[in-house]
Formats: structure tokens, sequence, C-alpha cells
């Protein structure tokens, strides 16, 4: 990989334990998908071929909380899966992050009913808020890159002093803008 060409057979190479910790979390980030609705189609389209998340270290999918650091909540959450979400955030490994991907995670969406959670921030501390409805490809991989860029900068999620972890809040903006329409709509 061109490592041996810069360190000679007697040489060495120096950097902190921390960086190289971090680097690892940020190259093997394993995501834990819990997709409900129409956001869990792009979710998948984010793995498949065409957008390769794997090119971002994220490319295993764990359905096992124990094994993910990475949840991605995608979709409505209504107020019966809301315990069950607790749950599999509660039984994944430290440090572990969260991604609210779409307009229902983040904020209910269009369903303001009784029976859905208008935000899954009420329950879970989400690191990065992904717009849309539902959000294309791209704006997810921007979100896991805003993660490892998190991973970059500090490593372990930030406590408070009740020992709870205070979540980050980013709050992603789409960059793409809509195509005018062809024709004016016009209403008599």
């Amino acid at each position: 990989m061109g490592l041996e060409a810069a360190i000679t057979a007697e040489g060495f190479m120096t950097t902190q334990l921390k960086r190289v910790i971090n680097w690892g979390r940020r190259s093997s980030l394993w995501p834990m998908p819990f997709a409900t609705a129409c956001c869990g189609i792009e979710l998948m389209a984010t793995a498949s071929s065409r957008y390769d998340l794997a090119r971002f270290g994220a490319e295993v999918m764990r359905f096992s909380p124990r094994q993910a650091d990475l949840m991605i909540v995608a979709g409505r959450i209504s107020i019966k899966t809301m315990p069950v979400l607790q749950r599999i955030y509660q039984q994944m490994a430290e440090p572990k992050w969260v991604i609210s991907m779409g307009a229902c995670a983040s904020t209910g969406g269009v369903f303001d009913t009784y029976a859905v959670v208008q935000g899954c921030d009420q329950f879970l501390p989400v690191d990065v808020y992904v717009p849309g409805c539902p959000p294309r490809p791209e704006q997810l991989i921007e979100g896991v890159m805003a993660i490892q860029r998190i991973i970059d900068e500090d490593g372990i999620p930030p406590k408070g002093p009740d020992g709870k972890r205070i979540p980050l809040g980013i709050a992603l903006q789409p960059k793409r803008q809509p195509v005018p329409q062809p024709m004016p709509l016009t209403l008599n």
C-alpha cells in the first residue's frame, strides 16, 4: 500500500494512540438499521453497489445491537415500537452514535397523530439529522461522513454531569436544488 516505501527496514513510525484508535473506529463503523418505512428503501439503496457505503467503512450492516456502534433510525416510530428502539440502543456497545434519517424519524413528518412519536430525539441522543422525505442516499452518506468527522475530532461522545451522553444534534443541509417544472401550473 506504499507504506513500505516510506519506512525503511530498520525504521519506525510514531503517532498518538488516540489517533490510531479513532482511525480504526471511523474506518469500521457497523450500522444497526432500524428502518420502518420508505426511508428504509433509501437506506438499502445506500448500501447497494451504485452508492457503495462500503467505501466509508460502513459495509457490514449488523442486525445484532451488540455488534453495532452506529444506529440509523429511518422512518416513523410508533409509540409501541419506541421501547423496542430504546432497548436496542441500550444494548449497543459504547461508544455509539445515532443518525436520524428522514422527516418522520426527526420530527414525526406528516404523521402528527397520537400513535407516532414526534421525533426520536425525545428518547435517544441523536448525533446527526439527515433531512428529507425520503432523503437521498447521498445525504445519508454525508451523515455517515459527519459521524466520521466527529470520531476524528474527539473519539468518545461527550457525557453530561449526570453521566448520560450529550447528543451532538448536527443537522445537515440538503445540497440539491429542485428542478423547475417544464410547464407552469395554472389554476382555472
